[in-house]
């Protein structure tokens, strides 16, 4: 099995799975940031949220463009492809045990 460092998918999930790095995706989703414009609405230190921005890097999920001083990070929303791939194999799955379950309670209903 391969490990969270080595498979795509498996960085996704890990950086998706804190609420603080689904936030910062949610932010850039809007646009390219800088570093400190993203850190604002932490209640973090600045060392905190570059920690969360290197997962997230890590995953592919964002860019960094450098001008001077001033780091700017941008979403990379391809990445998120192969997650929304892999919870859309179980969204059909539910969704037709959902529908055998209707047609059973609809079944015993009639009867």
């Amino acid at each position: 099995m391969p490990s969270a460092k080595s498979d795509p998918l498996d960085r996704v999930f890990l950086a998706l799975g804190d609420a603080t790095r689904r936030q910062m995706v949610h932010m850039l989703a809007n646009g390219e940031l800088r570093v400190t414009e993203l850190a604002k609405p932490f209640d973090m230190s600045l060392n905190a949220v570059s920690k969360h921005i290197k997962v997230l890097e890590n995953a592919n999920l964002v860019k960094r463009r450098i001008e001077g001083r001033v780091h700017y990070l941008s979403l990379i929303p391809e990445q998120l492809t192969g997650a929304l791939d892999w919870i859309s194999i179980y969204r059909y799955f539910w969704q037709r045990r959902l529908n055998q379950l209707e047609d059973k309670l609809l079944e015993e209903e009639k009867n």
